[in-house]
């Protein structure tokens, strides 16, 4: 069986994360000072507000990058297909409190348990840096979580495994990359976030999911699951 998956992350949202960052850039702002030649006061104040504000600013992106971590940041989405059929996502609320993220990682794992059942085949893990990205924050979110996964999800795959295949990992090789975007374009696919009239990819997830438009983030979701499997087939000469 094959398993196609994919994840969308957003920045952190626990209070105490966000409380952290806050505090050690105030505690960053403690030290500014203005260079010693400066003499006139007006341009010592402008300097140090101007500081401050780059360490806001600076705030904001390194909070904004926890969508990357697994320690820091939330699953909103979970989207996956068995096989070949249609992909289908998982999400809970606005995927922005507190228990959302929580229910839709136990939700995908029954998923796996359902599917699996006792085959004695393992399933395949299909995704594009799954290996990468996917499975190790899916894996830390669970332990963050105190979530059990299932004992066959193959987090700690070599990209050798025959168990997981990462789309960017067979292309480009171990220690390159190539964006989900280029296969497509390889192979003449509906490029990310084709399902919109407007520009859309991983970059505007966040952004989307504070407008309260998950159900955009989902559907975006799904055309990854299904460029992914598309570039599966091409791959492995099974199309």
């Amino acid at each position: 069986m094959n398993i196609i998956m994919d994840i969308e992350s957003i920045p952190a949202q626990s209070e105490r994360i966000k409380e952290i960052f806050k505090t050690n850039a105030e505690k960053e702002k403690q030290f500014i000072k203005a260079p010693a030649n400066y003499k006139d006061e007006e341009k010592i104040i402008d300097y140090i507000a101007n500081k401050s504000a780059e360490i806001d600013a600076d705030l904001d992106n390194q909070w904004r990058k926890t969508s990357f971590d697994g320690g820091f940041g939330h699953i909103c989405v979970i989207g996956y297909a068995l096989d070949d059929g249609e992909p289908v996502t998982i999400y809970n609320g606005d995927g922005l409190g507190e228990d959302d993220e929580a229910k839709t990682i136990t939700q995908f794992y029954d998923v796996l348990r359902d599917a699996y059942g006792n085959n004695e085949r393992l399933p395949i893990f299909i995704g594009h840096n799954i290996i990468g990205f996917d499975l190790r924050f899916l894996l830390q979110r669970s332990i963050v979580l105190g979530i059990t996964p299932p004992s066959f999800v193959p987090f700690d795959s070599k990209p050798w495994s025959d168990y997981v295949y990462d789309t960017m990992l067979k292309w480009a090789g171990s220690g390159n990359k190539v964006s989900l975007n280029k296969l497509c374009q390889v192979f003449e696919l509906p490029l990310k976030g084709s399902e919109f009239e407007d520009d859309f990819d991983g970059s505007h997830v966040w952004d989307a999911i504070k407008n309260g438009e998950i159900e955009k983030v989902a559907r975006y979701c799904s055309g990854d699951i299904y460029r992914t499997r598309e570039i599966f087939k091409r791959m492995t000469f099974s199309e």
